[in-house]
């Protein structure tokens, strides 16, 4: 284990890299006390654990990223503006300024929190020592019913709209989305590894394009009940994909 820290204003990052005996095991991967964490296909995990201070400016900097994820959701990034943040936190120009550099800082912030708020939903009910494919399916009901049903984000899915709206404009915030996907892509076959091991899949399977699938799956029903607000879409969208996951199996 290797270990290394640096501060950043009121914020304490310590960032640990973790051989995990068994790569396969996602258990390390739901600890809902670490911030930023990703599996990459090394088998390491990357994990990155965010201590605030209990101070004033810290309270703020959460409020800020709050409020803003809020509008980022609703009205997208380009159509937040640096007022529309101001109004929503009651700070001056310099009190933002004074905790992000730029609204595009800002932005990576929101985004780790919405990835935090994610995690919690989408991983809830999910043990490492659970068969790999009911993880899956786990995850599946948890991203339809309990992130987009329970409206989790205002306006839907942080993660598709804001991949939709950053598409040709940012590359670098739009590779960092892509970069969320494909380490989500990384457990899922992870998973399907685990089952193909206990003797659970028919053979020659293909764990990436069924990965990819997945999450071509959870996108495409995020845009589609963003438009729509029919819960039958959610209904449907679950039914259909465990259908598909009952297929793998022998």
């Amino acid at each position: 284990m290797s270990r290394g820290a640096r501060c950043t204003g009121v914020t304490f990052f310590v960032h640990l890299k973790v051989r995990i005996k068994n790569s396969l095991d996602p258990g390390i991967f739901l600890d809902s006390s670490i911030n930023n964490m990703f599996y990459n296909t090394t088998g390491w995990y990357i994990i990155c654990r965010e201590s605030f201070m209990g101070d004033k400016g810290s309270q703020t900097r959460r409020n800020i990223i709050s409020k803003t994820l809020q509008l980022f959701c609703i009205k997208g990034y380009y159509h937040t503006s640096i007022n529309d943040i101001l109004q929503a936190t009651g700070l001056t120009k310099g009190g933002l300024y004074g905790h992000f550099a730029s609204k595009e800082e800002l932005w990576y912030a929101v985004y780790d929190e919405a990835l935090r708020i994610w995690r919690e939903v989408v991983f809830q009910g999910i043990r490492s020592g659970s068969d790999p494919l009911q993880r899956i399916q786990t995850l599946v009901e948890n991203d339809i019913r309990n992130k987009l049903g329970n409206h989790v984000f205002a306006g839907g899915c942080f993660f598709h709209s804001m991949l939709v709206e950053l598409a040709g404009q940012s590359n670098a915030m739009s590779r960092h989305l892509l970069q969320g996907f494909e380490r989500l892509g990384g457990l899922l076959c992870a998973w399907l590894e685990h089952a193909d091991q206990q003797g659970l899949l028919k053979d020659n399977l293909n764990f990436k394009a069924i990965a990819s699938y997945i999450i071509i799956s959870l996108n495409g029903a995020a845009a589609l009940y963003a438009a729509d607000r029919d819960p039958a879409i959610l209904d449907h969208t679950v039914s259909q994909l465990h259908f598909y996951i009952r297929q793998l199996k022998k």
